[in-house]
């Protein structure tokens, strides 16, 4: 039985200053360049059945540094549509709201545009695991994509609520894997790189 392994797009302006970076298709920074060039060496010495990439430039982008030749891209791999919440920080939407904010308590609904809430995002991910499985049967399986949904992946994995993906924070140009251990799904491995 394969791995999967979940790969963040390398650093962008917008993620090196926080901001939420959903559909707004930003390159990436000379660092993030450098990330995703990085990575080749780990990513080379496995052998992908499948590589499923966000259609947004920045996970392209990183799989083609990384050394990943995409086999599909797959729309559901987007990141979380912020609505009104795009291209703040945190910092910014607390201090409008007049308390402290989190996706994964408040989702968008705060947002002068609603975005898509994590129930949703939880959807759209079942969507990608439920083509992955049974290719990993045949060997690795690697998913490009973005910091949020990435982490909302990890958490149906592991067969837990969308909102658990606040548990595991993937630094951009990071990866994660994950994999099975007597036969139920578990992490082996995270913010790699």
């Amino acid at each position: 039985m394969g791995e999967l392994v979940v790969l963040r797009h390398g650093q962008t302006e917008w993620s090196r200053t926080g901001q939420h970076t959903g559909t707004t298709d930003l390159p990436l920074l000379d660092e993030g360049e450098e990330q995703a060039r990085s990575l080749r060496p780990a990513m080379t010495a496995r052998e992908f059945v499948e590589v499923r990439v966000s259609p947004l430039q920045r996970a392209r982008r990183t799989a083609e540094l990384a050394g990943l030749a995409a086999t599909d891209v797959d729309r559901d791999l987007v990141e979380i549509d912020y609505g009104g919440y795009e291209g703040r920080t945190t910092a910014e939407i607390s201090e409008e709201l007049g308390r402290e904010w989190s996706i994964w308590r408040d989702g968008t609904v705060g947002a002068e545009k609603p975005g898509e809430s994590l129930a949703d995002v939880g959807v759209r991910v079942d969507r990608v695991l439920d083509r992955v499985r049974e290719r990993l049967a045949d060997g690795d399986v690697a998913l490009v994509a973005h910091g949020h949904v990435l982490r909302v992946l990890t958490a149906r994995w592991l067969e837990l609520e969308p909102q658990a993906g606040a548990l595991f924070a993937l630094p951009a140009g990071r990866y994660g894997v994950l994999g099975h251990e007597h036969g139920r799904p578990v992490l082996t491995g995270w913010a790699l790189g």
